[in-house]
């Protein structure tokens, strides 16, 4: 009994060359969730600091102009994060050396196993003097 020419199927080793081809793109696969996930967990500091920005921006608003000062302090994210949020408050004056304005930058630092901070500034007029 001989082998017949035109049989029908695979053999072992096309199979076998499938199933590599499957394993490397399977594997390519799982590495892009693993940083994926990542990413989306930096999104989610990046939106919970922010979010502790604006807060204290609001605070700050609502603060009398001649009672505005620098200062720190920490908040606990949703995700467990402890953000250190500081804001430096600088007065500037205008020709008559009257305080016109105050520049406040605030800082928000946080660490995920690096270290990250974004900036926020903005610029409070005294109204009285407008």
């Amino acid at each position: 009994m001989g082998l017949k020419k035109n049989s029908k199927g695979f053999t072992l080793i096309e199979v076998l060359i499938a199933l590599i081809i499957l394993a490397i793109a399977l594997l390519a696969m799982a590495s892009l969730m693993a940083m994926t996930t990542k990413n989306n967990s930096y999104g989610n500091y990046i939106t919970e600091a922010s979010t502790f920005a604006q807060d204290k921006l609001e605070e700050l608003r609502v603060t009398r102009f001649a009672n505005l000062a620098s200062g720190a302090d920490n908040r606990v994210g949703c995700t467990g994060i402890n953000f250190a949020r500081n804001w430096n408050v600088v007065t500037v004056q205008d020709d008559d050396g009257k305080p016109n304005r105050r520049n406040i930058t605030i800082t928000i630092n946080w660490n995920d196993g690096r270290a990250h901070s974004i900036n926020i500034f903005s610029v409070f007029c005294d109204k009285t003097n407008l």
